[in-house]
């Protein structure tokens, strides 16, 4: 239960376990009161109800003993946290973007993955944005949160000590795929590092066009594996036919070039079968021409599924 995989692993556990056998402390000696009270004050005991007198030691103990165990919790917590916000000179540094509803990582060089791979025993500073609402970047085996707030500069820092993959997670709930913002914390040698980051990836290759789709907010209504959201999926579009309704009339559409700019720009004239009219805006004036035209190209690159 207590094996981390971080430098901040075993500080963290310590203060969770200091605050947790006090919590429990308190819990079992406070029923064990109640429980005797019980049994002494009850009724058949006691018929008939006593005044009882203040007490000033009682009353000065119940109010002084918490607030040395309350600071005492928030010390301890301090001195576990003050550490995670001193970053050494020598971190590299990732940007880390959440948005609904995915993970995605840039690197120095300009790299981009959708995991998260770092070299072992090597510091790392996350610099975390949110282009659309708060998200909270979570690696339980590292022990380390942190909130990402729209509009607002955030990071955090860490040194990874074991080599594997962990599972990376959203803490705060940010939509209705919420629970599939998912990736991967993949801790390698530095050597394997130096050679992954020399490698070419299909997220970097791509990303124009999957930046453009993200930054106008189309994956949030949209999703790119084929589950049903506020509008129809993206995966398999290109070139595949699609049942639409026309002024009221049912047609099947070839889902080329042509198609996919009349639904970003006029996107109530060809409303897929089974989707509401009226839900999305028109990118007519919003998206410049040469955006679609990456956009378009972007999902013609895209490699189709298996059948």
């Amino acid at each position: 239960m207590f094996s981390g995989a971080s430098n901040f692993a075993e500080s963290v556990d310590g203060a969770f376990l200091f605050i947790f056998g006090i919590s429990f402390f308190f819990l079992i000696g406070l029923t064990i009161i109640m429980i005797w009270f019980v049994v002494k004050y009850n009724r058949k005991r006691h018929p008939k109800a006593i005044q009882v007198k203040e007490n000033m030691k009682l009353e000065i103990a119940w109010l002084v003993i918490p607030l040395i165990i309350v600071l005492a919790m928030f010390y301890y917590g301090y001195i576990v946290f003050k550490p995670m916000r001193e970053v050494p000179k020598d971190a590299m540094n990732v940007k880390v973007t959440g948005r609904m509803w995915d993970w995605s990582f840039e690197y120095g060089n300009g790299k981009i993955s959708r995991e998260l791979y770092l070299p072992v025993n090597k510091p790392v500073k996350l610099l975390l944005y949110s282009p659309d609402v708060i998200h909270s970047f979570y690696i339980p085996a590292f022990r380390i949160k942190e909130d990402m707030v729209p509009g607002r500069e955030n990071y955090m820092w860490f040194i990874p000590t074991l080599e594997g993959s962990y599972d990376i997670l959203c803490a705060e709930y940010c939509g209705l795929r919420h629970s599939f913002m998912e990736s991967k914390a993949i801790i390698v040698s530095d050597t394997s590092f130096v050679r992954w980051l020399a490698e070419k990836s299909p997220e970097t290759e791509e990303s124009k066009g999957l930046q453009i789709l993200q930054n106008n907010a189309c994956t949030s209504c949209h999703s790119l594996d084929g589950s049903k959201l506020v509008g129809p999926s993206f995966k398999d579009l290109y070139n595949n036919k699609r049942v639409v309704i026309i002024n009221g009339e049912e047609k099947t559409v070839l889902a080329d070039s042509a198609y996919i700019r009349r639904a970003i720009i006029e996107p109530d004239y060809e409303v897929v079968k089974g989707y509401a009219p009226g839900l999305m805006r028109a990118y007519k004036s919003v998206i410049k021409d040469e955006e679609i035209a990456t956009m378009v190209e972007y999902f013609m690159n895209q490699k189709p599924s298996e059948k």
